[in-house]
């Protein structure tokens, strides 16, 4: 295998059942996903915004952050919408 990676949707919302109910727990989870990944050898992690969900606005913050907590892993876009 020459690279295997991951795309992380980035949704949170306040529903009973919930495990991502804020923004803040979507970026911990987010951060906390690619350094596991990094640490059994996962080559790639990206971050999308969908349409119209309710997501960070922004993704090069929470790139920034992945790539400071990792040694290895690529992080990068997905996709980024047209809004």
């Amino acid at each position: 295998m020459k690279a295997f990676g991951f795309l992380s949707f980035g949704h949170y919302s306040p529903l009973p059942g919930s495990q991502t109910r804020t923004a803040g727990e979507m970026l911990r989870q987010t951060v906390d996903l690619a350094v596991a990944a990094d640490e059994i050898g996962v080559n790639g992690a990206y971050v999308r915004v969908h349409h119209f969900e309710k997501q960070a606005a922004g993704p090069i913050p929470l790139l920034s952050t992945m790539a400071a907590k990792t040694k290895r892993i690529e992080v990068g876009t997905g996709v980024i919408d047209m809004r």
